[in-house]
């Protein structure tokens, strides 16, 4: 599933296509808005509140609308110039056509999640989400209140959790426990939570506005090298040389997503009730993320609050 930053960079990529244009032919592929005509009205902007997308238009009554999309797994957006269309065999896919009066096409494909609703009813549909470290109404302390609201929590249940803080997946949570030293079933309250906040707001800005950096948090971007843990079940740690573990998915549990760690970097508890090492990490380890760089500084001291 793409994640707060891929949803980013996705709007940003849009914008210059569709903001400030008029849609000269709107098609919505979903029965419940199949006789909703939005042909006339402007897209004002395109923002994102976590991995939620919300396309802003002004009517031709002059009405305040959001068309309000979730790419989940499959969905995707893709823009097509003046005189050309998506190839035949994507047509069934596509569940908004934005024609517009530059002559160029937007198409939003297999996506799961299609509405419109009234611009001041946006809380409607991503009121219950946390902050989002990529907003300008980044509200960090709010991001920790919710964290430490639960502090027996598994730390990559809590993150993953989109109404604590919006914008994490399973890449990042996975590499974020990895960064902090930390297992992912570390309970919260045993975490030093405004330093993970920091550090989630820190990775996500990192890779969507540092070019060349998109979703990199080793520094070396070489196959099969840009992530610590994520991905990389049976190879050995980049740090440290142990295998590195994967535990499966429970479908069905939110609890349970497919989690990646390195047991020798991230000591705590294991996947079952039972602890598979020490409670305490006797290291942060927040690798510097900037590109290129392939050699990781000296871990930080810390006592046990500082975990």
């Amino acid at each position: 599933m793409p994640e707060g930053d891929s949803i980013y960079v996705l709007a940003r990529k849009l914008r210059p296509a569709l903001v400030g244009r008029q849609v000269a032919r709107a098609e919505l592929r979903v029965p419940a808005l199949a006789t909703l005509d939005l042909a006339g009205a402007a897209i004002t902007e395109i923002v994102t509140h976590g991995k939620h997308q919300l396309t802003r238009l002004r009517s031709r009554e002059n009405e305040a609308l959001t068309l309000h999309t979730h790419l989940k797994m499959t969905g995707s957006w893709t823009v097509v110039g003046p005189g050309k269309r998506l190839p035949t065999r994507l047509m069934d896919a596509v569940r908004v056509l934005l024609e517009l009066d530059s002559g160029s096409t937007a198409y939003g494909l297999d996506l799961p999640v299609v509405e419109v609703l009234p611009t001041s009813r946006e809380a409607d549909a991503i009121g219950h989400l946390g902050p989002d470290p990529l907003r300008e109404d980044w509200d960090a302390p709010e991001a920790v209140r919710r964290l430490e609201s639960a502090p027996g929590r598994p730390v990559a249940a809590a993150l993953l959790d989109q109404r604590n803080l919006a914008g994490l997946g399973n890449l990042w949570v996975n590499e974020l426990c990895f960064l902090r030293g930390t297992s992912p079933w570390t309970p919260v309250g045993e975490l030093d939570v405004p330093a993970l906040v920091a550090l989630s707001r820190r990775c996500l800005r990192h890779s969507a506005l540092v070019p060349g950096a998109y979703q990199v948090t080793t520094g070396d971007t070489r196959d099969g090298r840009s992530h610590w843990v994520a991905g990389r079940a049976g190879k050995a740690c980049l740090r440290c040389g142990t295998v590195v573990q994967v535990v499966d998915e429970v479908p069905g549990d939110a609890e349970r997503r497919r989690t990646w760690w390195c047991p020798t970097c991230q000591p705590g508890p294991g996947p079952d009730p039972d602890r598979s090492g020490p409670v305490v990490a006797a290291v942060a380890w927040d690798r510097p993320l900037t590109a290129g760089s392939t050699r990781p500084r000296s871990p930080r001291g810390r006592s046990r609050r500082g975990r």
